[in-house]
């Protein structure tokens, strides 16, 4: 039987799904990208905003045509959809035959084979198996990498306790559990087994790893016992909430050779009154005392953010103050989503809600500002060398594509290397900057250079 296997939102889902993945593949299934050849589909889906519950509906709903034409013997819905709108899914779209939720992954196989068989699911819940948000997440199947054979992500805890006034995620995904080190490390050995050079970290907030599990934060700890194993080259950290980031941690980058002078830290926005009706834990003295104390331990630090304007009640100072932060801070990747109203949540309930015109309006002063930033940045970085991880050739041309410390795959930029040596995927070398364009690098070869 072939599946056709579709995993959209975060990196985090997508964890899961390699997860389920590999459980499908230990039972015998096999898998398709075509839905012309599918026996099956299974759908993880996201919810986190309403642009992505669309795109879950959107896809659910065409493989739902399919299973009523007869092409699909079986569609299941998994993640954070089915976990939030499991009874909904089912009353609203029938040809659902299974929804599992986020905590019952390692029911999938079982679930799949009853429908196959001409079985409604005998779960707990039959068609519904939603289990405690808060129990245990994962399978014990060794996951399927899917990120292309030389980087993969490695989720190292599970929900949060923030509750954050916009957000969704601590009643989708439950309490902050951090997976245990053991597990992670036999995850991460895994993974260089199978050609992993670059392992990237993530969870919901991955600045408290271990404080459940330990009694303290153990990241630091992680970080050392991760770059111990052969062949994990690079370890690029996600996610790291600023109020626990501490100067332990930042050390631990610096000293440890394998860790990225990279750090994606969502600030979210950076005026007091809208921070605070965020629900979020820092202001901005602080936020800037963070990122200062960043920059002297690594004076070479990339510093991701994430921002969301046209929050409830953010008036035109609050906008302004943000863009004046933004260009003091001088961050070198940053991202703006509008605030999108989540049913469930305090801000969906906050006046004055912010027309979209306006959002939209204020999330481009915010990326033009940005884009002016980064594209000066990107020209600071000439006759730089640096280290590089290739990702591919140009069809046809002497060029390849690579990421440096400062690009996380996917949400960043990249860098273009003209040589005539022959370069393969995965690959680390040291290149030097020539030239920019827009966000991305152009350079050569760093030995080639010197000669």
């Amino acid at each position: 039987m072939k599946i056709l296997f579709v995993s959209l939102g975060c990196d985090k889902n997508l964890v899961d799904s390699e997860e389920m993945l590999g459980t499908l593949r230990d039972k015998g299934f096999s898998f398709t990208d075509d839905e012309n050849e599918a026996d099956a589909a299974i759908v993880n889906t996201c919810c986190f905003i309403m642009d992505a519950q669309k795109e879950s509906i959107d896809q659910i709903l065409a493989l739902a045509e399919r299973r009523t034409e007869g092409s699909l013997k079986a569609l299941i819905v998994t993640g954070c959809m089915a976990q939030r709108y499991k009874e909904e899914i089912l009353k609203e779209i029938p040809e659902v035959d299974a929804v599992i939720g986020t905590t019952a992954q390692r029911q999938i196989a079982g679930t799949l084979e009853e429908i196959l068989s001409g079985n409604e699911p005998s779960g707990t819940g039959g068609k519904l198996l939603v289990e405690d948000e808060n129990q245990r997440t994962g399978t014990d199947a060794e996951r399927v990498v899917t990120t292309g054979g030389y980087y993969s992500y490695l989720k190292i805890a599970e929900g949060c306790d923030k509750r954050c006034t916009y957000c969704v995620i601590p009643s989708i995904r439950g309490r902050y559990r951090s997976i245990p080190m053991e597990e992670i490390l036999a995850d991460a050995r895994a993974l260089a087994d199978k050609g992993i050079r670059e392992v990237i970290l993530v969870a919901q907030e991955t600045t408290l790893y271990g404080t459940d599990l330990y009694g303290y934060k153990a990241l630091p700890e992680l970080l050392k016992k991760i770059s111990e194993i052969e062949g994990i080259e690079w370890i690029r950290l996600m996610y790291c909430y600023p109020e626990e980031i501490t100067r332990e941690i930042a050390e631990a980058m610096r000293d440890n050779p394998k860790v990225l002078h990279y750090i994606d830290m969502p600030i979210q926005h950076a005026s007091d009154s809208i921070l605070k009706r965020m629900g979020r834990r820092t202001d901005r003295q602080e936020l800037t005392e963070k990122i200062a104390m960043l920059r002297e331990v690594m004076p070479d630090i990339c510093i991701r953010t994430t921002l969301i304007t046209g929050f409830p009640g953010e008036k035109e100072e609050d906008h302004r103050e943000l863009l004046d932060f933004v260009e003091k801070m001088r961050f070198d990747r940053l991202g703006v989503f509008t605030y999108s109203k989540e049913e469930g949540t305090p801000a969906a309930k906050m006046k004055p809600q912010i027309p979209a015109r306006v959002k939209k309006k204020r999330q481009k002063d915010l990326m033009l500002l940005q884009q002016k930033i980064a594209f000066e940045a990107a020209g600071e970085m000439e006759g730089r060398v640096v280290d590089a991880i290739v990702e591919g050739q140009l069809v046809g041309e002497p060029v390849y594509l690579a990421r440096t410390y400062k690009d996380a795959p996917g949400v960043d930029g990249v860098l273009f290397i003209e040589t005539q040596r022959e370069l393969m995927t995965g690959d680390l070398v040291k290149a030097v900057i020539t030239g920019s364009r827009e966000y991305d690098l152009i350079g050569g070869l760093y030995y080639e250079s010197a000669e």
